[in-house]
C-alpha cells in the first residue's frame, strides 16, 4: 500500500512539475525583457489610479470654476484647467477608470465570443466553418474604425455602444486565430485517443483543446486592449463616443484642439494619456508575446 501512494504521489509530481517549469520559463523571458516589464508595472500602476485615484481626487471632475479657465500648468493645478475652468489632472485620474473599463471589457466580449466562433468553426469543420469563417471575412473587410464609426453612428454615442462596437470588430480577430490553432491541435494524436475513449466533444473542446491554445489568444487579448483604447479615444474625439462633460481622454483631447495654439495644455496631457497607456499595452503585449513563442530560447 505504501510503494502504491508513493508511485501515485510521483506519477503525480511528474504531471505537475512540467507544468511548473513552463509557467517558470515563461517568467524568466519575461522578466528579462525589460521593455515589457516596464509596460507591465505601467499596467499596474494605471489599474491601481483608475480604482483608488478617484476617491483621493477632492475636486470635482464635471464641476466648471470660470474664475480659474484656461490656467497653465502649476502648484495648485498640475496639469493647468480647460476651457471650463476644470481642472486637467482630476479629470485625467477620474478618465482612466472609463478607459480602462472600456478597454478591458470590450476586449472581454470580443474575445469571448471570438473564441467559441473559432474553435467550433476549427473544429466541426466542413459547413460551419464556411459559414463561421465566410461571415468572418466580412467583417475584416471592413477597417476597424470605419466598421467601429458605423456601428456607433447606428446605435448612437455613448460609452456601452462603443463597447458594443469595438467588441464587434475584436471578434473576427480572435475567431481566425483560434481557428488555426483548433486545425492545428485537433489533428494530434492525444485529441483521437480521447475521442476513441468516449469523451463528448464539449469535454474534449474545452478540456483538450483550448487549455493548449490559450497562449495566442493571451497574447492577442493584450495588444488588443491597446487598439480598443485608441479606437475608444478616436470615437469620442469625432464625437460619437463619450458625450461632455465625461471626463473621456478622447472628449478631452477634442476639447482642447480650438485652444492649440494658446493654451497647448489643454490637448497636450490628454493626449500623452492615451499615448502612454496605448505603449505600455504594447510594450507587454509584445513581452508576453515572445515568451509564450516556443521557437525562442531564453
Amino acid at each position: 500500500m505504501a510503494e502504491t501512494t508513493v508511485n501515485v504521489s510521483t506519477q503525480e509530481k511528474k504531471r505537475i512539475n512540467p507544468q511548473i517549469e513552463n509557467m517558470k520559463t515563461v517568467w524568466r523571458k519575461l522578466r528579462s525583457n525589460y521593455l515589457a516589464m516596464a509596460g507591465g508595472v505601467l499596467i499596474l500602476f494605471f489599474i491601481i489610479v483608475a480604482l483608488v485615484g478617484p476617491l483621493l481626487t477632492t475636486t470635482d471632475p464635471l464641476a466648471p470654476n470660470v474664475s480659474d479657465r484656461l490656467q497653465g500648468p502649476s502648484g495648485d493645478y498640475w496639469f493647468g484647467t480647460d476651457h471650463h475652468g476644470r481642472d486637467i489632472f482630476t479629470r485625467i485620474i477620474h478618465g482612466m477608470s472609463i478607459t480602462l473599463y472600456i478597454g478591458f471589457l470590450s476586449v472581454f466580449i470580443g474575445m469571448i465570443v471570438g473564441v467559441i466562433l473559432g474553435i467550433v468553426s476549427g473544429y466541426y469543420g466542413k459547413r460551419i466553418d464556411a459559414v463561421i469563417m465566410r461571415t468572418m471575412d466580412v467583417l475584416l473587410a471592413f477597417p476597424g474604425i470605419l466598421l467601429a464609426l458605423g456601428i456607433v453612428a447606428v446605435l448612437g454615442g455613448s460609452i456601452n455602444n462603443v463597447i458594443i462596437a469595438i467588441s464587434i470588430f475584436s471578434i473576427p480577430v480572435f475567431a481566425r486565430i483560434v481557428r488555426g490553432s483548433t486545425l492545428s491541435v485537433r489533428k494530434l494524436e492525444y485529441v483521437d485517443a480521447v475521442r476513441a475513449l468516449g469523451a463528448s466533444d464539449f469535454r474534449i473542446i474545452f478540456r483538450h483543446i483550448l487549455p493548449n491554445i490559450l497562449s495566442p489568444i493571451i497574447v492577442q487579448a493584450t495588444l488588443r486592449v491597446a487598439t480598443a483604447v485608441l479606437t475608444a479615444s478616436g470615437l469620442s474625439f469625432l464625437g460619437l463616443g463619450a458625450q461632455p462633460p465625461t471626463p473621456e481622454w478622447g472628449a478631452m483631447l477634442a476639447a482642447g484642439r480650438n485652444y492649440m495654439w494658446d493654451h497647448p495644455h489643454i490637448a497636450l496631457f490628454p493626449g500623452l494619456a492615451i499615448v502612454v497607456v496605448v505603449l505600455a499595452f504594447n510594450l507587454f503585449g509584445d513581452g508576453v508575446r515572445d515568451a509564450l513563442d516556443p521557437k525562442l530560447k531564453s
